[in-house]
C-alpha cells in the first residue's frame, strides 16, 4: 500500500511541475534550439510510458529508500543523483550522436531533471509519510 501512495503522490507531484517546465519552456528554450528535431504534435503512448516508467524508478530509487530510513534527505539526494542519471542517459547520449545538438539544452536539462527528481521524490516521501505515518 505504501508503494502505490508514494507512486501516486511522487506522479502528481512529477507531472505538476513537469507540466508548468514544459509550458513555459518549450517555445522559449527548446523550440529555438532544437525545434527542426521536435514533432508538430507529442506523441501521447511514449510520453506515458515515459511518466508510469520514470515515476516508478523515482519510487524505488529514491521515494522507499528515504521511507525506510526515514529521512528526507535521503529523497532529496538519491531523487537528485537519480534525475541526473536519467536525464544525463538521455542528454548525453544526444550531445554525442545528434548533429548539432545544444549543449545549453544537455545543461539545462541535467539541472532540471536533478532537481525535478530531487523535489519529486522528497514531496512524495513527505506526502506519504503525511498519509500513511512514519518516522519524521
Amino acid at each position: 500500500m505504501n508503494f502505490i501512495i508514494a507512486y501516486i503522490s511522487t506522479g502528481i507531484v512529477f507531472l505538476a511541475i513537469d507540466a508548468i517546465w514544459l509550458s513555459q519552456m518549450a517555445n522559449r528554450l527548446y523550440r529555438p534550439m532544437i525545434g527542426p528535431l521536435m514533432a508538430d504534435t507529442v506523441n501521447v503512448v511514449p510520453a506515458i510510458l515515459f511518466y508510469l516508467l520514470y515515476v516508478a524508478g523515482i519510487v524505488v530509487f529514491a521515494v522507499q529508500p528515504a521511507l525506510g530510513s526515514g529521512r528526507w534527505p535521503t529523497a532529496l539526494m538519491l531523487g537528485g543523483f537519480f534525475g541526473l542519471v536519467a536525464y544525463g542517459t538521455y542528454d548525453l547520449t544526444n550531445h554525442a550522436t545528434l548533429r548539432d545538438w545544444p549543449a545549453l539544452i544537455t545543461v539545462a536539462d541535467l539541472i532540471w531533471g536533478t532537481v525535478l527528481t530531487a523535489l519529486s521524490a522528497t514531496a512524495g516521501l513527505l506526502i506519504t509519510r503525511a498519509l500513511v505515518g512514519g518516522a519524521s
